[in-house]
């Protein structure tokens, strides 16, 4: 079995070859924990919490660490320290601050499965390293004080932008790149910026300020893998002008080659077909969709919804939609309903699981060995393969140690069977719906029911009769 990951600096899949078999080491950009994370974070929380499982089964658990961030700096969080908490001291004040949203996110994120990683440094717990790297940039002639802040000289390093093919000569000023008449080159960005009386800050060689958001994760990756390791991961988005500056900032201050040997990046997420937006209604955090019935009039299940988010290939764009859960929901209904009561053996994952993720996490394959095995399980009569579904299910994260696993919104436990007391309110809002003659909310409530293992019949004396799928 050869890992093979497709590497966003060389636009091809390579062969991984880590640096040090006995210390695997990869870095993903976490949350900015300002507010609660909507399920466009949720994917590559998910993405790499399935490369992190496998990495730990080729290399041993020991053998690697994964450390993902929690930007805690933020001119937004900074301000509302201050406006809060005046009397306390800046890192406690932010603590005080971002305690609610980083608490939630820790929360959402096990409930979607994801082990926790090696290391979540906070951005504030490493303000000195900051400092001291911006001062080394300055001494190599990589960075210069203007107008207040301290800022990088792209024209210094000779194939910057190469991780997002950007020439320098052709490059506009674009997302969270001002152009100031105090920079030396408009795509020049801050690593250090002044604050003002009224304003939160550090003490710095250049006065009383606060760092620049790309020094924050190239001083964190430094300080727990190193100079130079494995795999750098994140969103699509973060390709430029973030990871861009990072590989600068990191390779300049340390004089290396590169800063990662393989970058990642999971595709964009829309929403029923629409870019996911506060302003069209159709914005989600993971926790609206965990407790609440907020989309298509439900609440899902932490496990359904990584499958659904693992049901594309990382790098593709993922539509988000109701149907999709609903499909994800039933067959993770199948599975459970195959599963329940079967041991597990993560010490013998079936080859065919871990061959197709060694393919640069093909997950379309992985489904295709599932289904293939849960045929086997369905009549429970073969204990083998229920066994290596659950084993399965156990190492993609989408099965945890629940002897059933609630995934309805309606208090369904796969494992229990549905009863009367959560079919009969489904069957008479579907009643109310077909007798108001909307189709749509009929027919959803039919998928509801589908989801939940329950087939139904509609009588020609106009009522509904129901059974479980067998």
């Amino acid at each position: 079995m050869t890992l093979r990951l497709y590497n966003t600096l060389t636009r091809q899949k390579e062969d991984f070859r880590p640096l040090d078999a006995l210390n695997v080491r990869m870095y993903v950009c976490g949350p900015t924990v300002y507010d609660f994370a909507h399920i466009g974070n949720a994917r590559p929380v998910i993405v790499f919490d399935v490369l992190f499982r496998l990495l730990r089964h080729i290399y041993g658990e020991k053998a690697v660490t994964y450390v993902r961030n929690i930007t805690d700096v933020d001119d937004k969080i900074n301000a509302r320290a201050l406006r809060d908490f005046p009397e306390l001291p800046l890192n406690e004040a932010i603590r005080r601050v971002t305690e609610k949203t980083a608490s939630q996110f820790q929360a959402d994120v096990k409930a979607l499965g994801c082990l926790e990683p090696t290391k979540q440094p906070r951005a504030t717990e490493f303000i000195g390293e900051m400092i001291a790297m911006i001062s080394t940039l300055i001494a190599k002639g990589h960075a210069y004080g203007a107008g207040g802040e301290v800022l990088f000289n792209v024209n210094s390093m000779k194939d910057y932008g190469k991780l997002s093919n950007r020439k320098l000569e052709d490059q506009q000023a674009g997302s969270r790149v001002a152009v100031e008449a105090h920079k030396k080159n408009p795509g020049d960005f801050v690593l250090w910026k002044l604050s003002s009386a009224e304003e939160p800050g550090w003490e710095s060689p250049w006065g009383r300020g606060r760092p620049g958001w790309h020094i924050e994760c190239s001083a964190m990756s430094g300080a727990y893998l190193g100079k130079v390791f494995d795999i750098h991961g994140g969103g699509l988005d973060l390709i430029f002008p973030h990871h861009e500056n990072e590989i600068a900032q990191s390779r300049c201050a340390h004089g290396t080659p590169v800063m990662a040997n393989i970058w990642m990046h999971n595709g964009f997420l829309q929403v029923e077909g629409q870019k996911m937006s506060k302003s069209l209604g159709n914005f989600y955090t993971i926790d609206q969709l965990l407790s609440t019935n907020s989309f298509g009039s439900n609440h899902w299940h932490g496990r359904v919804l990584r499958l659904a988010m693992l049901m594309t290939h990382y790098r593709l764009p993922i539509d988000w939609t109701v149907n999709r859960l609903v499909d994800a929901r039933s067959e993770l209904s199948d599975w459970i309903t195959a599963v329940v009561g079967s041991e597990t053996d993560l010490n013998n994952i079936p080859s065919e699981l871990t061959d197709a993720l060694s393919d640069d996490l093909n997950f379309s394959d992985v489904l295709s060995f599932m289904r293939s095995v849960y045929r086997d399980a369905k009549a429970r009569s073969n204990l083998d393969a229920s066994r290596k579904l659950a084993t399965c299910m156990r190492f993609i994260g989408v099965w945890g140690s629940e002897s059933s696993l609630e995934i309805g919104g309606y208090g369904y436990k796969v494992g229990s069977g549905p009863s009367e007391v959560n079919v009969k309110p489904l069957l008479d809002a579907r009643h109310a719906a077909r007798a108001a003659k909307d189709w749509a909310e009929s027919d959803r409530i039919r998928d509801e029911l589908t989801a939940m293992g329950v087939t139904i019949k509609d009588n020609k004396d106009g009522t509904t009769s129901w059974e479980v799928k067998r």
